[in-house]
């Protein structure tokens, strides 16, 4: 049990470096698909870069995140396997990881550094009018639906997948 929620927070850790690098390094608009529409439509284009080598470093940290995130899979399946993991132990440790990222994700990324922060105006202040004045990031209802039916129907299917082998 200490292994996933060690696991859940670097996996916390590497999401949050994926979106620190998206955002104030690359700057391309194409990560930002599962903002607002609204938001989507003042995005103005960067093309220049904040500094130099800033896209190149964005993208060496998104690489990293990215295998990082990887690798809390691949620790996690094979701890799973080594200490005798059935379905039951397979499932609570995935869908304890997604549930603390998605409440961390909540919590930090839409309340926090969306909303209080205002982290993402910082570096794209044409979207400010569109957050003004919520309490709360934009998709409440979709993190719901992650969180509630989403990850754990994810979850059964990997820890099911897990246990054929």
């Amino acid at each position: 049990m200490l292994l996933t929620v060690f696991l859940a927070f670097v996996f916390c850790g590497a999401i949050t470096l994926l979106l620190i690098s998206a955002v104030a390094f690359v700057q391309d608009n194409r990560f930002f698909s599962s903002a607002p529409k609204e938001a989507l439509e003042v995005l103005k284009p960067r093309n220049g870069e904040l500094f130099y080598g800033a896209r190149a470093m964005g993208w060496v940290l998104m690489i990293l995140s990215a295998l990082t995130i990887l690798g809390i899979g691949v620790v996690s399946i094979w701890d799973g396997f080594r200490s005798g993991f059935g379905f039951g132990q397979f499932f609570l440790r995935f869908v304890l990881i997604f549930t603390i990222y998605k409440a961390y994700d909540m919590i930090f990324f839409d309340w926090f550094l969306l909303c209080r922060f205002h982290f993402f105006q910082h570096y794209y202040p044409e979207v400010e009018r569109v957050y003004t004045g919520r309490k709360y990031g934009y998709n409440l209802k979709s993190q719901l639906l992650k969180l509630l039916v989403i990850f754990p129907a994810a979850s059964a299917l990997v820890a099911w997948i897990c246990t054929l082998f």
